[in-house]
């Protein structure tokens, strides 16, 4: 069955609302929205309510935003109370002092300082400007697969072509190189500890012969999220902190997906036991609310102009409002000890879906860490050529009429549920999904 124009999961209150909002709105949002076409009422954990009252388990948390799940009392307490005493200014609020004193002990050894922004990509942005402070060079480099956001100076880095289209010139002096995926590596090479270090020899000849010897940062994904949280190899960072530092750069970890417990750690890089130059945070920090942020150490972060007065604002960076979310959503995933309930119902769900890989043969790939988990689909496990979209679109919306929420309308399917998902609400979400392989299987 291929992606048709039947909505038959969707009730008409939902299709009434969407139709509307599509009068006021550009293109461009996110596919899991476009293509449901669903109104979102209430959520409570794991679970999100439609305006038409129909529940759905939710396997995306907003793509790793809902790190405590949807409405969570705790949280929304904080909030509100925070909201009616004071939510603007960049003053000193003992929120963020809280903030603070719950981060700092949770951080990889060495690194002792923050500054809060508002997305992603801003705070990408002044990661960049924090490294060309510290060193002097002007020159960055990521990897393809890699996102880091969609502005100006993330845009040249992103691994996905379609993102960067028709958007030239992109800002110069950004290179890309090959990331060591497992599955697919660049390279051809079958044993992960050899796509890593073919990797890695390639990055360190590239740079050389394609910049101007002025690196001021590589910037990675410790757990590539857009890409399908794709793993690499054990020893990639470290060899990424080694060539960062031969070539007198900073290596700045993305952790907007992998931080905060989503892999099953306080951080991705815990895996390996590297200590980033900086980390730039974001989506679960605040539990939904709008916050990103950079994390350095106290020396790096001295570095100007970037430590100037104003050098390294941001308007809404670290306000009252944001400031509280933040520290309710820390205290509630050290209380509810989240990572550790990630690390436990992530492999609970890993195990199960590699039993279905032995079951389905579309099933190319299943990898994960903690609650970040990727299903590769595949129409052929010898060449490894991606199911079809129109396959992955019918998927997608098999799951809905199931009461699922998935990113099944792509050939890597990304499971990223809320980190407080019990483990026999993933197990109703992993019966569900099989029921959708089940009658993929019919179809092809």
């Amino acid at each position: 069955m291929t992606a048709t124009t039947d909505t038959s999961w969707a009730g008409p209150r939902s299709l009434e609302l969407f139709k509307e909002e599509q009068g006021y709105l550009t293109p461009g949002l996110q596919q899991i929205a476009v293509f449901s076409k669903l109104a979102m009422a209430s959520g409570r954990g794991a679970v999100l309510t439609d305006e038409d009252g129909r529940d759905y388990l939710d396997l995306v948390a907003g793509v790793c935003v809902a790190s405590v799940g949807h409405g969570h009392p705790v949280w929304a307490k904080a909030v509100a109370e925070q909201a009616a005493a004071l939510s603007v200014g960049s003053f000193t609020t003992k929120a963020r002092v809280e903030f603070g004193r719950r981060l700092m002990p949770r951080l990889p050894k060495g690194l002792d300082r923050v500054q809060l922004y508002s997305s992603g990509a801003e705070a990408v942005e002044a990661a960049f400007r924090l490294a060309k402070s510290r060193t002097g060079h002007f020159e960055f480099a990521g990897f393809w697969g890699g996102f880091h956001g969609k502005t100006g100076g993330t845009l040249p880095l992103l691994g996905d072509t379609s993102f960067k289209q028709a958007l030239g010139p992109l800002m110069p002096g950004t290179y890309s190189f090959p990331f060591p995926n497992p599955y697919r590596c660049p390279f051809k090479n079958e044993a992960p500890h050899d796509c890593a270090a073919h990797c890695l020899d390639f990055l360190r000849e590239g740079l050389k012969r394609q910049t101007t010897g002025s690196l001021a940062a590589l910037i990675c994904e410790p757990v590539q999220g857009t890409a399908g949280n794709v793993i690499p190899p054990a020893g990639w960072l470290k060899g990424l902190k080694e060539v960062a530092s031969e070539a007198g750069a900073l290596l700045i970890a993305d952790e907007m997906i992998t931080g905060f417990g989503r892999t099953g750690r306080w951080f991705g890089v815990d895996h390996e036991g590297v200590t980033p130059d900086v980390i730039t945070l974001g989506k679960g920090v605040a539990g939904g609310f709008p916050v990103s942020g950079v994390v350095t150490s106290a020396a790096v972060a001295q570095s100007k102009p970037f430590a100037n007065p104003s050098g390294s604002s941001s308007s809404y960076g670290g306000n009252p409002l944001a400031a509280a979310a933040c520290a309710a959503t820390l205290r509630i995933i050290e209380d509810e000890r989240l990572v550790e309930n990630s690390a436990v119902v992530g492999a609970r769900m890993l195990a199960r879906l590699g039993a279905m890989k032995e079951r389905f043969p579309f099933i190319g790939d299943v990898r994960g860490r903690g609650l970040m988990v990727g299903v590769e689909l595949v129409a052929d496990r010898k060449t490894k050529e991606p199911l079809s979209k129109d396959l992955c679109r019918g998927l997608f919306e098999d799951g809905l009429r199931r009461g699922l929420l998935t990113m099944a309308y792509s050939p890597v399917v990304r499971i990223n549920p809320p980190l407080n998902i019990t483990a026999a609400q993933a197990d109703e979400a992993l019966d569900r999904l099989e029921a959708c392989f089940k009658g993929l299987a019919e179809r092809t």
